[in-house]
């Protein structure tokens, strides 16, 4: 569609009361108003012919995949047949905040390309419908707005790129998870070889039967146990819906599951998925190798927001049920205060008498805001004695589940992952599972 821009507008809106005031101070001179509007008019269809003749060209590539959380570009291509600048948006569909208009500007003979940034905040489907294009004739006395529709769609999954990041920083973590032999007095009790027995190393691994028959000195090599299951109890339920830092609690929760099963995997563990809410959603066996990563990671995409109260009752007998043998269970829920906690305590509790269980949960950064300054009144007073009492009794929480031998992490959604790392790092030093 062609159509006259502001400064057309304002030429026409400018030129009228003044050619009104010249007709009555000086009725000679009032032949300047027709002038003026013949001037723009004739302005106005010089810009229409031009626009006739830019043939504007346009591209549309997203990324293949989306990743919540994580700033992605699309790629927009421009070309026309003569110099222009170019004004575009591109309108989505789903998840994500509107893109920001871009500007291009576009040389006769060449193709110009912009990325505009797009950061879903919830898993999904992200839709492109269409490329709205603006361009301004030689003089900016008339432009041409234009929809392009796009049938693009593009699926937002977990945010595997983060969890590769932070795989990386733990990249030189091997020795310790058992990669590599460890010698060091409890990091392992898997027996591994004999060596010579030289200064330094600690005498209580000295193997005197052996020794007696070698007639030297040898003492054990240890190394950290493999082959544990490592299983990710997630609660997909409708406390786990919630935003916390611009994402739901279970984005932030998948993450951190996702970053602990590509550790345990590189150590050796089998790892294995359970996600429930008033049922259970989801089950994968747990499994060894590299490859175990790309059904956890589908298995997770596929994990949809729920709006139900979680069933640990059920959930958890459900989970007891197809646990075979002793596991690391890595449950990553939220709970409100010490009433509606009580069944999940129960529960975790049964968990806990023949499984190692590791409870995970997201620090409520809200409550901690009422301490962040004096209080200015009243309500501020108020709020921090709520924000007060609702800590003491996550407290409460925590402590009866320690108290049934459950371990516990607690950390901000930005810390998640590393202190459900170190805290699995422990375990498996102390060999726990």
């Amino acid at each position: 569609m062609i159509h006259p821009t502001v400064r057309a507008a304002t030429a026409l809106g400018v030129a009228a009361p003044i050619a009104l005031g010249v007709a009555f101070a000086a009725p000679t001179w009032w032949v300047l108003g027709p002038v003026w509007l013949v001037v723009v008019l004739a302005a106005i269809g010089a810009d229409v012919l031009g626009l006739v003749r830019q043939r504007v060209v346009a591209d549309v590539r997203p990324p293949g995949t989306l990743h919540v959380g994580e700033a992605e570009r699309i790629a927009v291509r421009i070309d026309t047949r003569v110099p222009v600048a170019v004004d575009f948006t591109v309108d989505v569909q789903g998840p994500t905040n509107a893109l920001a208009p871009q500007t291009a500007r576009v040389a006769p003979g060449t193709t110009a390309e912009r990325w505009v940034e797009i950061r879903p905040h919830r898993r999904g489907s992200v839709r492109l419908t269409s490329l709205w294009i603006r361009t301004e004739g030689p003089l900016g006395f008339a432009a041409r707005t234009f929809r392009r529709p796009l049938h693009l769609e593009c699926p937002v999954v977990p945010n595997i790129a983060s969890v590769k990041r932070q795989a990386i920083a733990f990249a030189a973590t091997d020795a310790p998870l058992g990669v590599k032999p460890q010698f060091q007095k409890g990091t392992g009790t898997e027996f591994e070889a004999l060596r010579e027995y030289a200064a330094g190393l600690d005498p209580r691994t000295i193997d005197w039967k052996h020794s007696a028959r070698h007639r030297e000195l040898l003492c054990k090599e240890f190394q950290t146990e493999r082959n544990h299951h490592v299983v990710l109890a997630l609660d997909t339920g409708r406390l786990m819906a919630e935003t916390v830092d611009g994402l739901p609690k279970l984005d932030h929760a998948i993450g951190a599951l996702l970053l602990l099963g590509y550790v345990s995997l590189r150590s050796g563990d089998k790892v294995g998925l359970a996600a429930f809410d008033a049922r259970t959603r989801a089950f994968v066996t747990p499994a060894g190798g590299m490859g175990t990563m790309a059904g956890l990671q589908t298995a997770l995409a596929a994990i949809d927001y729920s709006t139900q109260e979680t069933n640990f009752t059920l959930a958890l007998a459900d989970l007891r049920t197809r646990l075979s043998r002793r596991s690391l269970v890595v449950v990553a829920t939220d709970f409100v205060d010490t009433v509606t906690a009580d069944l999940m305590i129960e529960n975790v509790g049964y968990l806990a008498k023949r499984h190692l269980t590791l409870f995970v949960a997201l620090t409520d950064t809200s409550l901690e805001r009422p301490f962040a300054r004096r209080p200015g009144d009243l309500e501020h007073v108020a709020r921090a004695v709520v924000a007060h009492d609702l800590i003491r009794e996550r407290q409460a929480v925590f402590a009866k589940l320690a108290r049934l031998g459950v371990l516990c992490v607690e950390a901000p959604a930005a810390r998640l992952g590393p202190a459900l790392i170190n805290r699995y790092l422990a375990v498996k030093a102390r060999d726990e599972i």
